[in-house]
C-alpha cells in the first residue's frame, strides 16, 4: 500500500445505488453516521497509513483510510477473520456499499492485514473519545450513570508448561538456524538438529504418571535442559558467522535467533530454578510463551478457569451500552486500585462526576467508598467485602436504590458477554502487546459504533411508526 486516496466511482455504483440496496440497518446508521461526521475520524486513520511512506502520493492506489476503517469496524462487527472478512465483502453488495468499495475489485485478505498493523491504540483510543462526543452530542448518552467490572482477554499460546516452553525453545532456533544456512550455505558452522531428541524429551515428561513424576521427572528434566543450551549455544554461532553476510534477510534471521535465544535462556533458567533447584518462580518473573513474552498470569477466583494466559481488562460502561473508560492492564492487579485513576479519567473526561456508580464488591474498600461520596457521588453501589458491616451500612446496602444500582450493575456482565462472544475479545490472534492494544481498543470502538447505530436505527423505526 503506497497511498490512501478515495477511489473514483464508477457506473456500475450508481447503478447500485438507483437500485437502492439496503444493507441492515443498524450498518445503515453506522454508515450514514461515518458519512455525517467521520471526517476527523478517517484523518486520524489516514495519518497512521502514511506513517513510515517517503512518497504517499506516488505509486499504485491502495486502500482509502475510510476503506481501511469501515472493513475493520465490519470485522468486529461480524468477528471474521481476514480472509472470510475478505471473502464476504467480494461476495456481498451491501458489504461491497458499506465498506465503499462498490464495484471496485476488493484486495486481497493481506492487504486488510498489513493495513491493521499500520494503525496504533493511541489513534483508536483517540477515535473512541470522539465517538464518546458524538454519541453525547445526538442524545445517545449523557454518562452519569456508569458500572464497571474487569475481565480478561486471552493472547494467542497453549498452557505454558517449563517442557514444553523448553520444546518451543529448540524447534523456534533450529528452524531459524536452518534458515540461516539456506541463505548462506557457505558459513563454516555446522548445525545440529536436536528437535527429536528435545521431542522425546518432552512427550516422556507430559506422559509421566503422578507416581513417576517422584523419580523420572528431574532426570528427564536434566536431559531437555541440556539439549536446550546446546541449541541455543549452536545457533548463536551460526548467527555470529552469519553476521559478516549483508542482507535484510540473513540479518533479520540473526536478530529473530537473538531474540528467541535470550527468551529460551530465561526458559532455561526458570526451569532449572523450579525443577532441579526445587524453588518457586514469582508469577510476575515467569515467561508464559515465547512468542507472546508480554503475556500475564490471571486469576480471579472462576471455578472452570483457575488460570488464564493474557491480559486483564477494565471496563467502564454507560447506561446505554457505550464504553467510555478501558485500560489494558500490567499484572492481575486488585479491582480496588482502579476507582480512583477512573474517577479522575472521567472528571478531566466530562466535566463533573456521574450520578450513580456501581460495581461488584471487588471495587470496594473503605477508601474507595469515602473517594466517590467526597467527589460528589449521588449513589455510591460498591457492596461491601469482608468484615462486619456496620448497622449505617447493611441499612444503605438494603435500600431501594441501593439493589437498583446493582440490578443496573448486572448489565455491565452481558456487555462483557457480547464482547467475548461476538466481537471476538475472547481471545486476540493478533501478534504482539502493541498488536494486543489495538484489537482490544478496535473492539471497544466497534461496540460504541454499534451501540449508537441501533439506538439510531430504533429511533428510526419509531418515527415511522407514528
Amino acid at each position: 500500500m503506497r497511498r490512501v486516496r478515495k477511489q473514483q466511482r464508477s457506473f456500475a455504483d450508481l447503478e447500485l445505488e438507483r437500485q437502492e440496496v439496503c444493507m441492515e440497518a443498524a450498518l445503515a446508521e453506522i454508515s450514514r453516521l461515518l458519512d455525517r461526521r467521520g471526517e476527523r475520524l478517517l484523518e486520524a486513520i489516514a495519518q497512521d497509513l502514511r506513517r513510515g511512506l517517503k512518497s504517499p502520493e506516488k505509486g499504485r492506489d491502495g486502500m482509502s483510510a475510510e476503506q481501511v476503517f469501515r472493513s475493520l469496524v465490519l470485522k468486529q462487527i461480524k468477528n471474521w477473520p481476514f480472509r472470510e472478512l475478505r471473502e464476504r465483502i467480494a461476495d456481498g453488495i451491501t458489504l461491497r456499499e458499506f465498506a465503499r468499495f462498490g464495484a471496485a475489485r476488493v484486495p486481497k485478505f493481506r492487504a486488510f492485514h498489513r493495513a491493521s498493523t499500520k494503525l496504533t491504540a493511541n489513534t483508536l483510543a483517540a477515535l473512541n473519545e470522539l465517538v464518546v462526543d458524538i454519541a453525547i452530542a445526538l442524545g445517545v448518552e449523557d454518562a452519569r450513570k456508569v458500572r464497571m467490572d474487569t475481565t480478561v482477554s486471552e493472547t494467542n499460546v497453549h498452557f505454558p508448561t517449563d517442557s514444553m516452553l523448553l520444546w518451543d525453545s529448540v524447534r523456534v532456533l533450529t528452524r531459524s538456524a536452518a534458515c540461516l544456512l539456506e541463505e548462506v550455505p557457505e558459513l563454516p558452522e555446522r548445525l545440529f538438529n536436536r528437535t527429536r531428541a528435545a521431542r522425546r524429551r518432552m512427550q516422556e515428561i507430559q506422559r509421566m504418571t503422578r507416581s513417576e513424576r517422584q523419580y523420572l521427572q528431574e532426570p528427564k528434566y536434566r536431559e531437555l535442559i541440556k539439549i536446550t543450551d546446546q541449541v541455543i549455544d549452536n545457533a548463536r554461532a551460526v548467527a555470529k558467522a552469519a553476521r559478516t553476510v549483508a542482507g535484510p534477510r540473513v540479518m533479520g534471521l540473526c536478530e529473530q535467533i537473538r531474540h528467541y535465544a535470550a527468551l529460551g535462556e530465561r526458559v532455561v533458567a526458570q526451569a532449572r530454578r523450579r525443577v532441579i533447584e526445587g524453588g518457586s518462580v514469582p508469577a510476575d518473573q515467569k515467561l508464559y510463551s515465547i512468542f507472546e513474552p508480554h503475556t500475564d498470569l490471571i486469576k480471579r477466583g472462576k471455578a472452570r478457569k483457575p488460570v488464564e494466559f493474557g491480559h486483564k481488562l477494565f471496563l467502564a460502561e454507560s447506561r446505554r451500552g457505550l464504553i467510555v473508560d478501558y485500560r489494558v492492564l500490567d499484572g492481575n492487579p486488585t479491582d480496588d486500585t482502579h476507582v480512583e485513576q477512573w474517577l479522575k479519567r472521567h472528571v478531566e473526561r466530562f466535566g463533573r462526576v456521574p450520578k450513580v456508580v456501581a460495581s461488584d464488591r471487588g471495587f470496594f474498600s473503605p477508601a474507595n467508598v469515602e473517594r466517590l461520596r467526597v467527589a460528589g457521588v449521588d449513589l455510591e453501589c460498591l457492596p461491601q467485602r469482608g468484615g462486619k458491616k456496620t448497622p449505617e451500612r447493611a441499612a444503605y446496602e438494603k435500600s431501594r436504590p441501593f439493589k437498583q444500582a446493582q440490578k443496573f450493575r448486572a448489565g455491565i456482565e452481558g456487555r462483557i458477554s457480547v464482547l467475548i462472544r461476538g466481537r471476538g475479545m475472547r481471545r486476540c490472534m493478533w501478534k504482539g502487546k502493541g498488536r494486543f492494544d489495538v484489537f482490544i481498543a478496535l473492539v471497544v470502538l466497534t461496540n460504541n459504533l454499534l451501540v449508537i447505530g441501533r439506538h439510531l436505527a430504533h429511533k428510526h423505526q419509531q418515527r415511522l411508526a407514528a
